[in-house]
């Protein structure tokens, strides 16, 4: 039997860069993967979705051309040509993940990998054993029971990223990040999209204020868009889709040719032996501590699998944290109230910390500062005004207590707003730190300076 100092289960972001992180400490390490190196993520996930997200934003330049003075007389898209140049840029990802563990003296083993008592993984009839054991198998698409996923007319994430033909209607249900961007991609394509969101505001875990403003860039976009809605029943007897829609006004009947079903995802925690070796569950989710241990020593968790948020950030952050703890490192629990989101429609979303309402809902008195892009140099120039900056300070100690952004390029400026949360930063060290001209990162500056009466060009 083979034996390890580490079994990572699972590859993708989170379980890759454990195994790496882990080998780079001395340990010796293998890792589990029954599909493709990178897990979701780089195959199924982030990777190839932005991929297809950069093509659709081409596709929108080519349409408005004129805006920048240029004439463009034919352009048309090729929906395959865009899938398969989505397939190749995750296949480049796959192959990039496999070099880094080979680079770092990985084992691979390819299979499905089941977890035994006594600190073991069976992979297809095979043992390994390990003095510690990472699960990594992160989450799939949820299904809802008024929402069967047959794979053809109603789908998941997975198959609304390689269709063999482009739908002319599309109903989209759920408003989260794989909801709004999928929305985003199939529009800029031309199919006729419709959004459903059972809460009151689509992208329901942002600020109200960013949510409104998805909404009305979405609908100028030509997004229906539906809000306190539900899907309660779907017919897919036909040569299309109907779906039910119960809404305050009474029910609709919205006809498709696909649902994409973005309402959520379901952890891969069946199968895998946690009941044998008795992990302990709750709600769908692993039970860990601060440092990813679960109930039962030598068993650790990190990813989707456990209750932090599902990304694929936070997944890394808690494996590297993981095997440092392991290898008797100084190190600090992860902070989850300062984990950064990014929404990849168009306009971007991202953002850090407490919205508004949950700033006022704990009862501190805020600062509130706010700067549109539609007064911002550099998005006039690049033809990108919709959207904002906001931030939000306490009052008292000047704490930086949020920061939301929604606009073009916004996901690749909220590092800022993190780095300054985590090293304590007040409102006026923000406004004091000179900010390049012209850039869009100016509006963060901008933003402060509006929170603090300072703000010059509002």
């Amino acid at each position: 039997m083979s034996k390890y100092d580490i079994i990572v289960l699972g590859s993708g972001p989170g379980g890759y860069v454990t195994a790496i992180r882990a080998s780079q400490l001395g340990f010796k390490t293998a890792i589990v993967e029954k599909e493709s190196l990178g897990g979701v993520c780089l195959n199924w996930g982030c990777i190839p979705t932005k991929a297809l997200l950069k093509s659709a934003q081409v596709f929108e330049y080519l349409k408005h051309a004129s805006d920048y003075g240029l004439s463009v007389k034919e352009y048309d898209k090729d929906f395959n040509a865009v899938v398969k140049r989505s397939r190749g840029v995750a296949d480049g990802m796959s192959k990039g993940v496999q070099f880094l563990l080979k680079k770092n003296k990985i084992d691979v083993i390819n299979g499905f990998g089941k977890l035994k008592p006594g600190k073991k993984v069976e992979v297809d009839g095979v043992e390994y054993s390990a003095s510690n054991i990472i699960i990594a198998t992160g989450a799939r698409s949820r299904e809802l029971p008024s929402l069967p996923q047959d794979g053809k007319k109603v789908i998941g994430y997975r198959e609304a990223m390689t269709l063999p033909e482009q739908p002319k209607k599309m109903i989209v249900v759920g408003s989260g990040a794989i909801g709004v961007e999928f929305a985003y991609f199939y529009n800029s394509m031309g199919t006729e999209v419709t959004v459903v969101e059972y809460l009151p505001n689509i992208v329901p875990v942002e600020d109200e204020d960013v949510s409104k403003q998805l909404e009305r860039s979405f609908k100028k976009s030509g997004i229906n868009i539906m809000t306190s809605a539900e899907v309660t029943k779907v017919d897919a007897s036909g040569k299309g889709v109907k779906a039910t829609v119960k809404t305050a006004k009474g029910e609709e009947v919205l006809e498709a040719d696909i649902i994409l079903s973005a309402v959520g995802i379901k952890t891969n925690i069946e199968n895998i032996g946690l009941e044998d070796v008795g992990i302990v569950v709750d709600r769908d989710k692993i039970i860990v501590n601060d440092f990813y241990q679960t109930n039962i020593p030598g068993y650790y968790a990190i990813g989707d699998v456990t209750p932090g948020q599902a990304l694929a950030h936070v997944a890394s952050a808690e494996g590297i944290l993981c095997v440092e703890k392991l290898a008797g490192m100084h190190v600090e629990a992860l902070d989850y109230g300062n984990i950064p989101g990014c929404t990849y429609c168009s306009p971007e979303i991202a953002s850090v910390g407490l919205t508004e309402k949950q700033a006022k809902e704990k009862g501190i008195e805020v600062k509130i500062g706010k700067f549109p892009f539609s007064a911002s140099g550099k998005a006039s120039a690049g033809g990108n005004k919709d959207g904002f900056v906001k931030v939000i300070f306490d009052a008292k100690y000047g704490e930086w207590l949020g920061c939301h952004m929604i606009g073009a390029g916004v996901t690749d400026m909220i590092a800022e707003a993190v780095l300054g949360r985590k090293l304590e930063t007040t409102g006026h060290e923000v406004l004091k730190a000179v900010h390049p001209h012209p850039t869009m990162s100016e509006a963060v500056m901008e933003a402060v300076a509006d929170a603090y009466g300072e703000v010059i060009h509002l």
